[in-house]
């Protein structure tokens, strides 16, 4: 056993010393290793590395890949100036580690100037994924695990096969969505609806079935393949409304403050974003927040005056829905609204003035009647001093003769009277 050790050791020390002083050449150099796995056990895997160069003073030269696989099957290899790429493949499950390590071609005892590593996963089952997709207005939009409550989802199943391992099977699906409801189908997608709200958790078997040529017989033998997949399906209430609740009038550096009540599932991404005009939010910056519930205060101060727009996005990871809110900032001063009243109050007085001054005027042209009495005779002169006791003269107004109300009507009445009935007699 000990002299058993001492031959491996001397092959396996120089490429562990060459490994371990890779590090310094590795500082100019980047390797960058992938694969296509994980596959099922039989098909064929795609392992590549790419070699680039960190630092730009250095010089360009052949690099030769060194590539680590065992216990895989080689099939192909190819390789580039920068790049190289093997084809492996694998009778039993597992996870198989696969490195490379890059010298300088024509030198392979030189050290290596980069080396990585990737783990590659085989499994003795269909390899693929369950993909949900929300079905609006004829479109296919795909939502990482959740749908709304009411609209048609789509589930699909995704065969990963790169190697085209399941060409000439045929595939069987077994779906069941938790709630005992069971289907079966040739395609790889269903549609689901459902109109309750809350998770579900869909299972789906997928049996592939084919026929190839045994090794050993050499007849054709029918092979089958399983795999069991599940996901997650959150069942959310749709964004359906946005009511903002608050002024459209505001005036230059108060605080206006607005309640955004939403109709939908929490939780919600919610973005705002206040501009001179109303503008999609679609890839815009603006505020960003997420709330738990259906109510968001919001508060702002504006510095200028004009015409703003206040445009609101919210989403659920199922629907999404945009409203626009228009807000006028007045500058510092009175509101209108009191030059709107000052203007109705001077009008109404105004109006006030010119009814009272029409009434009074026909008042007055109704109740003022003038009468003049000319007195030629010689008794005037005795009567002249008993007027001028009275504070009257020759031609007296109607308050000298209207001594009383009655005395008034009187008159009026006597001057209706016929002119063949003479008023006075006077004697010469």
């Amino acid at each position: 056993m000990l002299r058993l050790t001492r031959r491996l050791l001397p092959p396996l020390l120089p490429l562990l010393l060459l490994l371990g002083r890779a590090a310094p050449a590795a500082a100019e150099y980047g390797l960058e290793i992938t694969n296509n796995g994980p596959i099922t056990t039989g098909a064929q895997a795609t392992v590549q590395a790419s070699l680039s160069m960190k630092n730009e003073s250095v010089t360009s030269n052949l690099y030769h890949f060194n590539w680590i696989y065992a216990p895989l099957i080689l099939i192909e290899k190819s390789e580039q100036r920068f790049s190289s790429v093997i084809n492996v493949t694998g009778e039993f499950p597992g996870t198989f580690p696969v490195s490379v390590w890059v010298t300088h071609r024509n030198c392979w005892l030189c050290r290596p100037v980069a080396r990585n590593v990737t783990v590659l996963q085989i499994t003795e089952f269909i390899t693929g994924n369950l993909t949900i997709a929300h079905i609006e207005d004829s479109r296919f939009i795909t939502r990482a695990s959740s749908s709304s409550v009411g609209a048609v989802t789509r589930i699909s199943f995704c065969l990963h096969d790169p190697s085209h391992y399941f060409k000439s099977a045929s595939f069987v699906y077994n779906w069941d969505f938790g709630d005992g409801v069971y289907q079966i189908t040739k395609e790889p997608f269903i549609y689901y609806n459902c109109s309750i709200m809350g998770n579900r958790t869909v299972h789906l078997k997928v049996v592939a079935e084919w026929e190839q040529i045994g090794s050993i017989l050499h007849e054709r033998e029918t092979m089958q393949k399983t795999g069991d997949f599940t996901t997650a399906l959150e069942l959310l209430d749709a964004v359906k409304s946005i009511n903002v609740v608050g002024s459209r009038e505001t005036h230059v550096m108060e605080n206006l403050s607005l309640s955004l009540h939403i109709n939908g599932t929490p939780p919600l991404a919610l973005c705002w974003l206040i501009k001179s005009e109303c503008i999609p939010l679609d890839g815009e910056k603006c505020h960003l927040v997420v709330i738990n519930g259906s109510c968001y205060h919001l508060s702002h101060t504006f510095s200028d005056a004009g015409q703003y727009c206040l445009s609101v996005r919210v989403e659920n990871g199922v629907t999404m829905l945009q409203t626009y809110h228009e807000i006028k900032v007045w500058p510092t001063g009175i509101h209108p609204a009191f030059f709107v009243l000052l203007c109705i109050a001077l009008v109404s007085v105004m109006l006030g003035l010119v009814l009272y001054t029409t009434f009074r005027s026909n008042t007055q042209q109704k109740d003022l009647v003038e009468v003049a009495d000319f007195d030629f005779s010689p008794l005037s002169d005795k009567n002249l001093s008993s007027h001028s006791e009275s504070g009257c003269g020759q031609i007296c107004c109607r308050s000298c003769f209207l001594q009383s109300s009655q005395e008034a009507a009187r008159e009026s009445h006597e001057l209706l009277h016929s002119f063949n009935k003479p008023v006075k007699t006077y004697t010469v």
